[in-house]
Parts: structure tokens; sequence; C-alpha cells
């Protein structure tokens, strides 16, 4: 099977690209021929032929919306795909899946859309959700298969109208097994807590450093991994509640899995998210994890038995989860084992390929009977 992949940005590293990296190295083992096209170049790009991943880049693809370059965008895509003629297109992300649905089209091949979260609920403002729900709406009709990462996602894009039933598909993300040396032993002392999300503001870095600050007079240290725009906010605000000293940014990191592996919880303080990788690979190291009750997070964490699941955007609510880790390690113990077990049994790699050729297949084979269809 000849597949493409295409998303947004190449100057910036996520989850949707680590997602689509580590699926399309897997799809290059099984035998299948992959190609990445990306807007641009960067550090995207690096980590893609660090893998070993064939990338594309595109000029005119880019997040921002811009009319003009977005019809650019339409007509390059269209003439690499129509160089590329493959079997199978694959979106990632929201600006990507409207132009490469749009090329998709015009060129009448078969083609999948993966939001990583869909641009239509509390992620955005109000005027700018109206306006993607209608672009939603209208991709939809390209649309052979919409992948979401969680079943919250499905409910959400059944409840905007951006996909029929028919076309959607849930397949939790799935992340690789590391090294039993990786693994964390968060019973251990001092405690270090670790936080592996973006700088932007649906990740909520306030609410964490505010809940911390509450519990000054405990002992910790908290890893921040991560890059984006707001980082120098969060930089100022932990030396506004005078927790410089106490609050480490390392910035971004290719693998993060050493850093989590000294750790002892894991927190993500989302205000808003579809399904987190970085707290499925938190959970893979056999961390304790404190996340917001937000989007599918809970399709991944059971209160009280594989984690603690906190209301989005509560400093007290968060301080209170975090505090009572801080000074019970048979807890953090037992949290972090059924994490680990809860990852091995639903939310490795290998889950998450079969599930996404399987719906593949189901495309390839709707697709082509639909051709054949007089």
């Amino acid at each position: 099977m000849n597949i493409a992949y295409l998303i947004t940005r190449a100057d910036s590293v996520g989850g949707a690209t680590i997602h689509v990296r580590d699926l399309a190295r897997a799809m290059l083992d099984r035998g299948h021929q992959v190609t990445v096209i990306l807007g641009g170049r960067g550090v995207a790009t690096d980590l893609l032929a660090d893998a070993g991943v064939p990338v594309r880049p595109v000029e005119f693809l880019g997040r921002s919306i811009h009319p003009i370059r977005d019809l650019r965008a339409v007509a390059e895509l269209t003439a690499v795909l129509r160089h590329l003629h493959p079997d199978l297109v694959s979106t990632h992300t929201a600006k990507a899946g409207w132009i490469g649905r749009a090329a998709c089209a015009r060129l009448r091949l078969p083609v999948i859309y993966t939001p990583h979260g869909l641009s239509v609920g509390n992620r955005i403002s109000a005027p700018l959700g109206l306006l993607f729900t209608l672009a939603e709406r209208v991709a939809a009709r390209w649309t052979d298969a919409l992948i979401c990462v969680c079943d919250y996602e499905k409910r959400l894009a059944l409840q905007k109208r951006v996909a029929t039933l028919d076309q959607l598909y849930v397949v939790h993300n799935g992340v690789r097994d590391i090294p039993e040396a990786l693994r964390a032993v968060p019973g251990r002392a001092p405690v270090r807590l670790c936080s592996l999300a973006r700088f932007a503001s649906p990740k909520d870095h306030a609410t964490l450093l505010h809940s911390l600050a509450a519990l000054r007079s405990q002992e910790w240290e908290l890893d921040l991994i991560g890059d984006g725009p707001r980082q120098p906010h969060i930089r100022r605000l932990a030396a506004e509640l005078h927790l410089s000293s106490r609050v480490h940014f390392l910035g971004y990191q290719p693998d993060p899995a050493p850093i989590l592996a000294r750790a002892h919880i894991f927190v993500l303080s989302s205000r808003s998210e579809s399904f987190s990788r970085s707290m499925l690979e938190a959970m893979r190291s056999g961390l304790a994890v404190v996340a917001s009750d937000v989007g599918g997070l809970g399709e991944a964490i059971t209160h009280n038995v594989s984690g603690l699941l906190v209301p989005p955007a509560n400093p007290h609510a968060l301080a209170a989860a975090l505090g009572g880790l801080l000074s019970d390690p048979s807890q953090r113990e037992r949290l972090g084992a059924a994490a680990r077990a809860a990852y091995q049994a639903r939310f490795r790699l290998e889950f998450m390929l079969e599930a996404t050729l399987g719906v593949y297949a189901t495309v390839l084979e709707r697709t082509s009977k639909s051709r054949r269809t007089p």
C-alpha cells in the first residue's frame, strides 16, 4: 500500500507529529510505501528524517488562515499527490485536514482525517468555533473516514454534525513500549513532579504553578518538558510565585522517557484535551498520574485506581490531589502500577497500528466498491 500522510507544520513538534512519525515508521516496517507531507522545514522534518521516514515539504501549507496562501496550498498539494499517486491519504490536524481533503476531492483519492482534537469544542473562542464547525461540515463531504482518538471526540463530532456515524471510527492513541530500565519508581523520595505539554493556553501551566505555590512547605521539584509561545509567561509566573528554584524548564525533548523515569508524579493540568499522548507516556513509565478531567482523559485514567482526575482550572483541587500524593509513597506506587497495567492492556503502539490498518482496509474496500458501481 502506498500511503501519504499530511500534517500542517514543520516548525513545531506536538503529539500529532509524534503520532504520525510512529505510524509512518510502523507502516514502513510492515513493507508499505510511505511519504509524509508537511508545511515547510523545521524540527518536525528533522524528527521524521531521523526516524528514516521519507518527507516531502510543501511551501504554502501553514497553520494560520490565509485565503490566497490556502488556495495555493490546495493547488500545490494536488500536484504533489498527483505525482505520488498514493492509494490512501491520511491527514492530521485541522488545517492539513481541510487542505488535504480538498486536494483529495479534486483527485478522487481515498482520504482519512484524524483531527487530534476537533476545533469545534471549547478549545477556541465561540466565533472561531462556529467558523471551524462550518468548515468541517463542508469538508465532511470529501471525507471517507474520520478517526477520533477517543470516544469523547466521536461524541463531539456527532453533536456538532461534522461527520456522519458511518464516517466515524475511534482508535485510541498508542505509544511504543520502553525498556524496564526506563520505568519510574514512584515511591521514592524526594518527590520529583513532571509535566510534558506544549506551552500553549489550553495546557494551563498557570493552574499547576498556583497549585504548587500552595504546597511550598512540602519537598518537591518540578520538571516542565516542552516549548511554545507561553513559556516566557510561565517563567515570569514561576518567579512571581517564588518557585523559580524548584521549577525547571527543560525545553523540547525528542525522547522524554529518561526524564519521566526519574520522576515520581506526572501532572497534566490542561483545561482542554482530546486524548493526551504525554499522559500515555507517563502511564507507560509507571508514574502516578494527576490529570484534569477533560476530553477523553477519563477513558485512560480511572479515578483513584490508575490515577487521579481533578476539575480543570481549579488550583485548589489540584493542590489537594498533589499534596496527598507528595506525602503518601504507597499511593504513588499503587497508582503507578495500575497506570502501567492499563497502558499494557490498552495503549501499546501495536494496538493502535492494528486498529488503524483496519480502518485503512475498510476505506479502501468501500471506495473501490463505490468506483465500480455504475
